[in-house]
C-alpha cells in the first residue's frame, strides 16, 4: 500500500440518516491517522455550502452543517457511499422546488469535478453506468457467470409469454429502488413471485416497465462485498420452510443468520472480471447458490449494504475500503 502521510482528508459522501457503515470506514481511516469529513448530501443546499471558481478547482470550498470547512486541495480521496436528493425547505414554493433541486444537483456536479484528482471509490460516472441492470447481466454473462433468464418490458403480452416460458416460475422486481427519500413511510418494492392471477392487472405495465426473471431454486442467498479485488461473502440458509421469502430483506431479523461463505474460484474470477469491466472498486453482489451447488449472479449494487457482514461475521470490509481509498493502485 502507498504511504498515507500526504493524505490530508478523505471525504465521505452520504446522507444524514446513514450510520454504522459510514462510521466504520471513518474509524478505519482514523486508525491509519487519516482525517475524514462527512458530507451529508441531503443537507445541501439548506445547511451545507459549496463554492467553486471556474478554472481554479483548488479554490473550491465545502462548509458542512457543523461549520467545519475544507478545500478541494485538501481532499485526497472520496468515498461515494450514498448521494441523496436535497432536502428542500417546507415553505419553498412548489413552482420553484424542481428548479432548486436541479440547480443543487448541477452545483454538486461542479464541486465534485473540482475533486477530479482525488481517488474515488467509486468514480461517479462509472458507478452511474454500472447501475444499468441489463448491462450488468450482459457483462456478467461475458465474464462466465450464470444469470437468470430476464425480461424487461411494459408489454403485458410479452410478460405473459415469459411467464409461460418459465412455466410459472417467475419473479418480478424493479430496475431501480423505489425509495427516493429517508422517510420511513415511503414504500419499498421487494422482489415478488408472480402468479397467474397477477396478470389480471398486467395492463398497469403501460405506466411502468418491470423486470421479470425466472425463479432460481435456492439453497443459500449470498451477499458479497467486493473491494479492490477482495471478496467478503456472507450466506443465508434459504432451504428451511421458515425462510420461504423470495427477497431476504422481507425476513424477520431472527431469520437472517449470516454465516461465512467461500466463493468457488471460477465464480470469484468471474466477479473480478465483471468488476473490472464495470470500472468499480466497490460493489455489493447478490448471488444465489442452488441446491446443486451452482452460483447464479443476480446483480451488483455499487452502493450496497455490507454492515451486517462485518457486524455478524467479523469481516474486515471497512478496513478494505479504507485501504482502497488510500491506495492509488486500487483505482
Amino acid at each position: 500500500m502507498t504511504s498515507t502521510a500526504r493524505c490530508n482528508v478523505v471525504l465521505l459522501l452520504t446522507h444524514s440518516g446513514d450510520f454504522y457503515t459510514v462510521d466504520l470506514v471513518a474509524q478505519a481511516l482514523a486508525r491509519k491517522g487519516v482525517r475524514s469529513v462527512r458530507f451529508n448530501t441531503d443537507l445541501f443546499p439548506s445547511a451545507v455550502k459549496v463554492s467553486t471558481r471556474a478554472a481554479d478547482e483548488r479554490a473550491a470550498q465545502l462548509c458542512i452543517e457543523t461549520g467545519e470547512q475544507i478545500s478541494a486541495a485538501e481532499v485526497c480521496a472520496v468515498w461515494a457511499r450514498k448521494l441523496w436528493s436535497p432536502r428542500m425547505s417546507d415553505d419553498l414554493d412548489d413552482c420553484y422546488r424542481a428548479m432548486c433541486v436541479n440547480e443543487s444537483a448541477a452545483a454538486l456536479e461542479g464541486f465534485f469535478d473540482a475533486l477530479h484528482s482525488a481517488r474515488w471509490v467509486n468514480d461517479l460516472d462509472r458507478q452511474r453506468d454500472a447501475e444499468n441492470k441489463q448491462r450488468q447481466l450482459r457483462l456478467a454473462m461475458r465474464a462466465g457467470l450464470r444469470v437468470p433468464r430476464t425480461l424487461v418490458t411494459n408489454d403485458p403480452a410479452a410478460a405473459r409469454q415469459f411467464f409461460a416460458e418459465t412455466e410459472g416460475e417467475t419473479v418480478a422486481k424493479l430496475l431501480r429502488p423505489f425509495t427516493i427519500s429517508m422517510d420511513a413511510a415511503q414504500p419499498f418494492v421487494y422482489t415478488n413471485r408472480i402468479r397467474e392471477a397477477d396478470f389480471a392487472k398486467a395492463e398497469a405495465l403501460r405506466h411502468s416497465p418491470m423486470v421479470f426473471q425466472e425463479l432460481i431454486p435456492k439453497a443459500y442467498e449470498l451477499r458479497v462485498a467486493c473491494v479492490a479485488g477482495e471478496f467478503f461473502a456472507g450466506a443465508l440458509d434459504a432451504s428451511g420452510t421458515s425462510r420461504g421469502h423470495i427477497d431476504w430483506r422481507r425476513a424477520a431479523p431472527e431469520e437472517c443468520r449470516w454465516q461465512k461463505a467461500q466463493l468457488p474460484t471460477e465464480v470469484a474470477k468471474g466477479l473480478q472480471a465483471l468488476m473490472s469491466e464495470l470500472g468499480l472498486v466497490f460493489g455489493a453482489v447478490d448471488l444465489i447458490r442452488t441446491p446443486s451447488g451452482e452460483h447464479v449472479f443476480l446483480e451488483v449494487n455499487p452502493g450496497g449494504e455490507w454492515g451486517m457482514l462485518e457486524r455478524d461475521l467479523g469481516l474486515r470490509i471497512a478496513e478494505a475500503i479504507a485501504e482502497a481509498l488510500l491506495d492509488a493502485k486500487s483505482m
